[in-house]
């Protein structure tokens, strides 16, 4: 009889132990993906124009998590994984990728017209943003996000191409940048980050 009571106790305490253990593992922060910013920064504003004549503001879009790459219509192969990339989280988000601005800032200005960029991302998916402007504005929006980009002449009758950054920035619902992405990073990997960030706060 004194053994049955040993092994309940035992199994008492191996039970509880399993219990602490899940509770442990369910309450841990989560770990984003993406390469984190902390403390986060208050992520430069976007005044640009999209690919329907309206105006944009980045800081208009509060209440929403941002995710924005820079490219260029022209490009022949980050652009646009990374525009399928998008069209896939979209898809992986259901519902919630209404609380999501996809956008895509164009490197390109003297060619990414307003009607460029509305033909080429209809492609892709509706709800990605495409944004352009004039150059002085750009180079501001470039400037505060440490954006790289530079004409390449290749001497091809296809014109000039554009070396830029390749990252991806997230920007949380209070308008702070939070995370980057580099490309060809695992789409799901960011999508998994954009719905805890839609959880906070």
């Amino acid at each position: 009889m004194k053994s049955w009571f040993v092994y309940l106790g035992v199994g008492v305490a191996i039970g509880v132990g399993l219990l602490l253990v899940g509770w442990q593992l369910t309450n841990q922060p989560y770990s984003y993906k993406g390469s984190t910013i902390e403390p986060s920064i208050q992520a430069a504003d976007i005044e640009l124009t999209d690919q329907y004549g309206n105006s944009f503001r980045l800081a208009d879009q509060q209440g929403y998590v941002s995710l924005i790459f820079f490219g260029y219509t022209n490009c022949p192969d980050v652009c646009p994984i990374t525009l399928a990339e998008y069209k896939k989280i979209i898809a992986e988000l259901g519902d919630q990728a209404g609380d999501v601005r996809f956008v895509f800032v164009t490197v390109d200005p003297e060619r990414d017209t307003v009607e460029r960029l509305n033909t080429y991302l209809s492609f892709y998916h509706p709800d990605i943003i495409g944004l352009t402007g004039e150059q002085a504005n750009l180079e501001t929006v470039y400037k505060g996000y440490g954006v790289f980009q530079s004409k390449q002449d290749t001497g091809s009758a296809a014109g000039y191409l554009v070396d830029h950054t390749a990252r991806t920035y997230a920007i949380d619902k209070q308008g702070n940048l939070r995370l980057t992405y580099p490309f060809e990073m695992d789409w799901e990997d960011i999508a998994e980050d954009i719905r805890h960030l839609l959880q906070e706060g």
